[in-house]
This record gives C-alpha cells, sequence and structure tokens, in this order.
C-alpha cells in the first residue's frame, strides 16, 4: 500500500538550511493525521528513475505537514514534485539496527 505527497520545501530557518531535512506535504487535515505517517517511508524518484529513500520524522505545523529526512540531499528541482510514501520495509529496519562497522585489531601475546 502506498499513498502520494508533495515535496514543499527545505527545512530551513533564518539562517541555515538543512539539506537532508524536507518539508512534505502529505495531504492530512490536522495534526493528529499527520501523526500517522511518522515512521513511514518515503521514496522520491528523479526523472533518470534514481532513487532517493527518507523517512518521515515528525509532524511540521498545524495544517497537516510532515518532516522527512532522507538519506542524501534532494536537489531543488525535487520541490514541488510526488513523492511515495510507505511502510516501513524490513530492509530499512535493519540499516537503522546496524551497528557502526568496528576495526579489530589482534593482539599479540608475548611468551
Amino acid at each position: 500500500m502506498s499513498q502520494k505527497g508533495t515535496v514543499q520545501q527545505f527545512r530551513r530557518g533564518r539562517r541555515r538550511i538543512h539539506e537532508k531535512h524536507f518539508i512534505l506535504d502529505v495531504h492530512a487535515k490536522s495534526i493528529a493525521d499527520a501523526s500517522k505517517y511518522v515512521g513511514k517511508t518515503v521514496i522520491w524518484t528523479s526523472p533518470s528513475g534514481k532513487k532517493i529513500q527518507g523517512k518521515i520524522s515528525s509532524p511540521h505545523g498545524s495544517k497537516g505537514m510532515v518532516r522527512a529526512i532522507f538519506e542524501k540531499g534532494l536537489p531543488g528541482q525535487a520541490r514541488n514534485t510526488d513523492i511515495e510514501i510507505t511502510e516501513t520495509s524490513s530492509s530499512t529496519k535493519e540499516k537503522v539496527k546496524t551497528e557502526p562497522k568496528v576495526k579489530k585489531v589482534k593482539v599479540q601475546e608475548d611468551k
């Protein structure tokens, strides 16, 4: 089951733009409706077919918008384009749970 939404804007402040964070319109009517989307996976497809995946992190404002954090930043041309909202897949959960790789060093014992 997937739904459609629209990329509205970078998440930004007066002086700073968060390049991986975006404000999305998921056609929700209120904060309560937007809260139901938290944790779902978002996929943006470029005109060339490249897919960039993100995750909805929280509702934004009082008009049903949501914030999403993407793996890589989306290009500026992504504004006002469509996105696909899907349930969180098992592969996405595995990515989140994996621990960072730590280099193991063998210690030689002196005899």
